[in-house]
Order: C-alpha cells, then sequence, then structure tokens
C-alpha cells in the first residue's frame, strides 16, 4: 500500500509538475514576445523614427534605438526603411543592408499588411523573440518603414529555469508529503484490521461464510444504523423469509418489523434465553450487541425453535422410560425366576405353578385390556412399561377396566404424547412412594368419548397446596427436595399449549392429588399474543 500509494502520488506529482512547466514556459514565451512586439509598436509610433526614416537620418535613428534598448532591456532594435534596408543596428557592419539576412524574414507582414507580428528566429546576435511592427506616417498613412524588437532566448529560458526551480522544489515537497500521507494511512488502516493482509482477510471471510452456513442456530446482525450485515441460511428458512430477497443493507425494522434489536442497540445490555413467539412458533433467542472500545456497532441475534430443544428433552427422557422399564423388568423377573426355582427345588411344585399362573393371569388381564381399550402400540408400551416400573417400586398401577383410547388422531404426535404422559405416571409413582410407601396404588381413567382426549391421573402422594398447583409448570419449580427437578411439568405444560389442550391439578378428598389431561382431537392451537421475534 505504501508503494502503490507513493507511486500514484509520485505519478500525479510529475504530471501536474509537467504541465505547469510546459504551461510556464510557452506563457512566457508568449509573454516575452508580446512585450517585444508592443516596444516595436511604441518605437515605430515615435515621431522622431517616422521623421528619421523619411530623412534616412542613421545617426538619429541608432541613438534612439540604442536608448531604447538600453531602458527595455532588449537584446537589439533594429529600424529599416520600405525595402526592409537596415538604417538602425546594434551592429554598424549591418547598416544598409537587408534584414533578411538575419533569418530570412523580410518583414512582408508588417510592410505590406500593415500588421504587427511575433517571430522566433536566429539572427546575427543569436536565438531571439522578435517582435516586428510597421512605421507608418500619421499624415498620409503610407507604410515607410519597420522595426523589429529582439529579446534572446537565454534571457527567456533564465526567466523560464528560474519559476523551475521553484516548481521543482514545490514538486519534491509534494512529492515527500505523498509518501509520508502513503505510510500514515497505510499505517492507520493496517491497526483498523489488525494487521492482516488483504489474503488473510479473505481467508477469513470464507471461514466467517462457512462457519455461520454450518451453524444450526439462526444468525442475524446488524450495524449501529439498524441495517442488516450479517445473516445464514438458517435464519432465513426459520423466520420464513423469501430466499431471493437481498437483506444485506435492508433496515432491520423493514424485514423484520417487530424486533428488539434497535432496543439492544440503545441499551447495551444484552438478553439471553429469552423465549419468544413469531408466525406461530415459540423460539429462544439470544441478543448481544457488538463493542468497539466503549462504542457499541451493532447488535447480534442468534435464534432456534424451542420445539427443537424440547424434542431433545423429550427424546432423552423417552430414552431414560424405555431404560426404567427394561431395568425394571429384568430385575422383577429375575427375583420372579428365583422364586420359582426356589421352590421347584423344594418340591413346592404346586405354589410354584401357581405363582407362575399368578403372574401369567396378571400380565395376560393387562395386556388383554390394553389390547382392547388401546389399540395404539406405542400408547400401550408406554403403559405397559409403566406397569412394571410400579411394580419395581412396590407399587401398583390400576388401569381403569371402563377406559378407552381409540380415537386417537393421526396428527397427534406419539412420541410426545407418550412423554406427556409418561411424566404423570412417574410423578404419581414417585409421590405416592414418598407419601404412601410400599402398597400404594397409582390410578390412570382413560376416555375418548367427546371431541377430547382426558387422561386422568390420582395418586397417594401428600397433595399440592393450593397457591402451588399452577406454579408447578413453572420451569424449575417442583415439589421434589432435591436438585435437578422442575423441567417435566414444564415440557407437558409446553405441549399441551401447543395442541390447545388444557390441563388441571386438584387435590382428592380421599388424599393424594389428581391430574386431569385434555387433548382436542382436532388441533385448535391458538398463539400466544405476538412477542418479539429475533
Amino acid at each position: 500500500m505504501i508503494l502503490a500509494l507513493g507511486l500514484v502520488g509520485a505519478l500525479q506529482t510529475l504530471l501536474i509538475g509537467g504541465f505547469a512547466g510546459h504551461y510556464l514556459s510557452d506563457s512566457l514565451h508568449d509573454q516575452i514576445g508580446q512585450r517585444a512586439l508592443m516596444v516595436a509598436k511604441t518605437v515605430a509610433a515615435m515621431p522622431a523614427v517616422i521623421s528619421g526614416v523619411r530623412s534616412r537620418d542613421q545617426a538619429l535613428l541608432n541613438r534612439l534605438s540604442r536608448r531604447v534598448a538600453a531602458t527595455n532591456e532588449a537584446l537589439f532594435i533594429v529600424i529599416g526603411d520600405h525595402n526592409a534596408i537596415r538604417l538602425a543596428h546594434p551592429d554598424p557592419d549591418r547598416l544598409g543592408h537587408s534584414m533578411g539576412d538575419d533569418d530570412g524574414d523580410y518583414g512582408q507582414q508588417a510592410l505590406v499588411d500593415g500588421e504587427g507580428y511575433v517571430a522566433l528566429a536566429r539572427g546575427s546576435l543569436g536565438f531571439s523573440m522578435r517582435g516586428k511592427a510597421p512605421i507608418v506616417d500619421p499624415a498620409n498613412g503610407e507604410i515607410v518603414g519597420i522595426v523589429s524588437v529582439g529579446y534572446a532566448l537565454d534571457q527567456v529560458l533564465a526567466t523560464i529555469q528560474r519559476y523551475q526551480w521553484v516548481l521543482y522544489g514545490v514538486m519534491g515537497l509534494m512529492l515527500v508529503a505523498s509518501v509520508i500521507a502513503a505510510v500514515i494511512i497505510a499505517s492507520r488502516f493496517k491497526r483498523a484490521i489488525f494487521g492482516l493482509e488483504p489474503e488473510e482477510i479473505a481467508r477469513l471471510f470464507e471461514e466467517r461464510e462457512a462457519t455461520l452456513q454450518s451453524v444450526r442456530e439462526g444468525i442475524i446482525a446488524i450495524d449501529r444504523h439498524g441495517h442488516i450485515t450479517t445473516f445464514n441460511r438458517t435464519a432465513i428458512d426459520t423466520l420464513g423469509l423469501n430466499p431471493e430477497l437481498p437483506l444485506t443493507g435492508q433496515p432491520i425494522n423493514r424485514v423484520l418489523p417487530e424486533n428488539n434489536l434497535m432496543s439492544v442497540l440503545a441499551s447495551g445490555e444484552p438478553d439471553f434465553d429469552e423465549e419468544v413467539w413469531f408466525q406461530g412458533q415459540q423460539m429462544v433467542v439470544n441478543r448481544l450487541p457488538v463493542r468497539q472500545g466503549d462504542d457499541i456497532i451493532g447488535v447480534v441475534s442468534s435464534f432456534r425453535r424451542r420445539d427443537e430443544l424440547d424434542q431433545i428433552s423429550q427424546q432423552l427422557t423417552r430414552i431414560r422410560q424405555y431404560a426404567d422399564t427394561l431395568r425394571s423388568q429384568t430385575h422383577e423377573y429375575s427375583n420372579k425366576l428365583h422364586t420359582i426355582a426356589g421352590l421347584i427345588q423344594i418340591d413346592a411344585r404346586d405354589e410354584a405353578l401357581a405363582l407362575i399362573g399368578s403372574e401369567v393371569s396378571d400380565h395376560q388381564a393387562l395386556i388383554q385390556l390394553l389390547l382392547e381399550a388401546v389399540p395404539d402400540p406405542v400408547i400401550a408400551g408406554c403403559l405397559l412399561g409403566k406397569y412394571n416400573r410400579a411394580r419395581e417400586m412396590g407399587l401398583r398401577l390400576e388401569i381403569d377396566p371402563e377406559s378407552q383410547m381409540a380415537d386417537v388422531p393421526d396428527t397427534l404426535p406419539r412420541d410426545q404424547l407418550v412423554s406427556v404422559l409418561g411424566n404423570l405416571i412417574d410423578n404419581a409413582l414417585e409421590a405416592t412412594r414418598q407419601h404412601h410407601g410400599a402398597g400404594g396404588t397409582v390410578s390412570l381413567t382413560m376416555t375418548d368419548l367427546g371431541h377430547d382426549l382426558i387422561f386422568e391421573v390420582d395418586d397417594q402422594g401428600p397433595g399440592i397446596p393450593d397457591d402451588q398447583q399452577q406454579r408447578i409448570f413453572e420451569r424449575g419449580v417442583s415439589s421434589k427436595p432435591s436438585e435437578g427437578h422442575g423441567i417435566g411439568l414444564f415440557l407437558v405444560r409446553q405441549f399441551v399449549n401447543r395442541w390447545g389442550g388444557t390441563i388441571t391439578v386438584e387435590n382428592r378428598q380421599s388424599g393424594g392429588s389428581r391430574f386431569t389431561l385434555y387433548l382436542p382431537k382436532q388441533s385448535s392451537t391458538q398463539s400466544p399474543p405476538p412477542e418479539t421475534p429475533p
């Protein structure tokens, strides 16, 4: 950059200096020529010169020409008659000869046309700039002679060189100033780009673009004027924007009329994990101001759909439920097998057969109930797993034999439904075991009559205080004393709200709590009042 700016400055200086020198030379030549012509016209108009030419008084004319030449610092003043024969000349040997002997110019333009003119020629006294004017008798207008005034080119060149040295000095100063300015600009520019070279900047830009497009969260950034500077493909897809629309440079308020980025830009306070609704979608948004020193130069927002996070939590919940089911079944059947093996070893075959029959009878009854009342295999599998889990905990999960859950709409997500149902049953089992101990019972009633799917889960726990019955659905709020709880019922409420259902909780007169879940067969989800999108 220093070399480039220095060369540009030098080239500009040379071009301007060359033009100025050429213009100065032409101007000085023109000015000296005009001066010679003006002196020639003045001499030609002098009465003494006119009378001296008519009388051919060479002595008078030579005295006048020498005096006027000295006064005007001219190289020479030559006076000739109407035939261009010299009557006055600095060199006496040239008197009486034709003025054309010097340069071949016989002064026809002045003697014939009566016009004064300027000429550059080599004469007996060297190169000179000459001005020639006709001598006109004012009495009759007759051209009686010619006056030639010359200035030596050495004088012209000396004057030009004097000005050129000044010009060269100015050019040198301009060149030095250009180099200094180039160094200063390059240094400031290098500091502004953190000492990086252009190739490094290009590589970092490509890496930044690849990083932005690889991030699964939507990202939008604005500058201090509220114009979009950065975005990725995920942001376009998540916000439902037109991918053909050029977003860079667009005002954020025009692209997303309802946004909170400008308030963060004004306040400088970041927002973390804010839950908002936009176009019927719940999102988790982070907004962070971008600072340069003490100045806020923009805002970056990252966001993703809330349901993506919920799906991860629900998948983890289902995996845990499946693991618990398998573990409880393994533990239960291991104990049963050991008991049966012991009975056989002590030759108590009738008791062993009775135990086997009882076990088979209980499971067969449950399986038959589930096959008839709950034909959906995902829901039935979840209930069977919870049944085994309850038995392992020393509890009973009783499913109302009058239950019916056959009319489950295909649009209802099964994985989310079993996650919600599993959470409610798990909470009921935990509350019953802690408050009632072994032998406690959790009851489940299901019905698909009417327009809603209804699930009732009754436990034998301590109940929930009235002032806590709505707060238990908030994130991090739990009736369990240990840490790490307070997410299950929050996810339940999130799913119920998205599907347009309701969930209630009440304390039973006989003790414990009852959770009732209502899910419409036809989703009537109504988005909450719009909040600020990213």
